[in-house]
């Protein structure tokens, strides 16, 4: 596919949706820590609102964050995911045994709060792998892909 980048139009429109994306992902990660899954899907919806903005906007909005940056955001969210799975051994659980945190909280609210921080850990994981696809895939030249 070639084509020219810079329809004010389409720039406009995704511009204005791309917040709305990140929204809208927050909202099922925050959900999705009550419900099986989340994190994977807003994994994917961040990482579509990056390539909508890198589809439309061409080489600028891949500046924003770089093949470098999700490479980082890639390698981040299975160490946060791990992180707080080996945590808990340090306090006589198991992996992924959030309940043991001494955290001045009720034990359900601490499985919630690790829950949470797994499904960002899952979340910021897929969304670096994601873009990292669809740089690998994308031949970037001159103002067109």
């Amino acid at each position: 596919m070639r084509s020219t980048f810079g329809s004010p139009v389409l720039d406009a429109a995704a511009r204005l949706l791309a917040p709305f994306m990140w929204l809208f992902a927050a909202y099922v990660v925050i959900h999705g820590h009550e419900s099986p899954g989340g994190g994977f899907q807003a994994g994917v919806i961040v990482a579509a609102s990056i390539i909508l903005l890198r589809l439309v906007r061409g080489r600028l909005a891949a500046s924003v964050l770089t093949s470098r940056d999700a490479l980082t955001l890639a390698c981040l969210g299975p160490l946060l995911y791990g992180g707080i799975g080996i945590a808990s051994f340090f306090f006589g659980g198991n992996f992924l045994d959030y309940g043991v945190f001494p955290f001045p909280m009720e034990p359900s609210e601490v499985r919630a709060m690790g829950t949470l921080g797994i499904e960002i850990g899952v979340a910021v994981g897929v969304a670096g792998v994601l873009v990292l696809i669809f740089d690998a895939l994308a031949r970037w030249e001159d103002g067109t892909l």
